[in-house]
């Protein structure tokens, strides 16, 4: 395998590959901590990372402040696994209510690199102002997202993104690059044709060589090699590193992985307004035929939440937690296409050797 260099801002991580951030403590410190350690940049998930610390205590409603202690706590019990040379990223959600003070915790706790995706990121680089050396990387489908992104930025920012990553909906997991479920498996969205064509706008828009990522249905060396042949110059993986020793989410959790079939994985609509990939358990089910009971809103997480204003679906802030801790029945288990391929649970280490030793 030709291996490309991957160097993000003044970043540059042994391996080219990112752990990506997996939301709700499915990726929290201990997998980030363990992936940095490992060689490849270690990513903390930063969206409701507060559940179950005994700093958020719901009956003072302060779920948000908490999150943002939270979050600078997790990169620093990351980092003291990675070591000073590990490599640490904060996936932060434009979608959320809480958007700017998670990126603001992120890079006053010491992020190398915040990752945005699940929306434009439009203002992150006034929110990371006081921080020039925390590279950002928006997520991307295709071109046309980026130089919107790039554009923007340039205008207003002085700046442009010190990398991009582009995901594609057809095989990602969690909240998908794609308006609606039909555009999801949209050709044009797939890596293939949406890599190039990020890395022809980054070589001959943008005149310069910033590193283009490849996400979604990235699984072995085989898939690494096909993405490096297309010019990314890096991979992130998440659902893979899911299922490890070292991943934060419950046993159970990893359980529902490892006896995942292809029948098992669909696509749902969102209360965030967005198709979403995920195992169909007993809840996901009832939410298909149109009969779900959801818990209490505990968060107001979601700047536009179906369930918030019609109560129509569900609080995906509840069923994540659900899922988290390994409560089958009422939790909603995010995962890739990659999710059938799961068949044991692995060391992140073993991972890594496995791609590029």
């Amino acid at each position: 395998m030709n291996m490309p260099v991957l160097k993000i801002g003044k970043h540059q991580p042994t391996y080219p590959l990112i752990q990506g951030g997996m939301g709700v403590e499915i990726s929290g410190y201990k997998l980030a901590g363990h992936a940095a350690k490992n060689g490849i940049i270690g990513t903390i998930a930063s969206v409701g990372l507060c559940h179950s610390s005994p700093l958020y205590e719901p009956a003072k409603h302060n779920y948000f402040e908490a999150n943002q202690l939270v979050i600078k706590d997790c990169i620093k019990k990351a980092r003291d696994i990675a070591g000073s040379n590990g490599i640490i990223a904060v996936n932060c959600m434009v979608a959320l209510t809480d958007y700017d003070t998670q990126v603001r915790a992120s890079a006053e706790g010491g992020a190398d690199i915040i990752i945005s995706g699940a929306g434009l990121p439009l203002r992150l680089p006034d929110y990371t102002k006081e921080f020039p050396d925390v590279a950002l990387v928006p997520i991307v489908s295709s071109a046309k997202a980026a130089s919107l992104i790039t554009r923007h930025w340039e205008k207003k920012y002085n700046r442009i993104p010190d990398a991009f990553i582009v995901e594609e909906p057809a095989t990602a997991g969690g909240h998908l690059g794609a308006m609606t479920i039909e555009q999801v498996y949209d050709p044009a969205l797939r890596l293939e044709r949406a890599v190039p064509g990020v890395v022809e706008y980054v070589h001959n828009e943008m005149k310069c060589d910033i590193p283009v990522i490849a996400a979604g249905g990235i699984w072995d060396k085989n898939d690494l090699e096909r993405v490096f042949n297309l010019g990314a110059s890096g991979a992130q993986m998440g659902t893979r590193f899911a299922c490890t020793i070292e991943g934060d989410a419950s046993d159970r959790f990893k359980q529902a992985y490892i006896d995942a079939k292809d029948e098992d994985v669909v696509l749902i609509h969102s209360p965030a307004g967005l198709p979403g990939r995920a195992i169909k358990n007993p809840f996901v089910e009832k939410y298909l035929n149109g009969n779900v009971e959801s818990k209490p809103c505990f968060a107001n997480c979601l700047t536009h939440c179906k369930y918030r204003k019609t109560r129509e679906t569900f609080c995906i802030a509840a069923a994540l937690v659900d899922a988290q801790v390994g409560n089958w029945e009422t939790g909603l288990f995010f995962c890739g296409s990659n999710v059938v391929k799961a068949n044991k649970i692995e060391r992140v280490k073993d991972i890594v050797d496995e791609l590029f030793k």
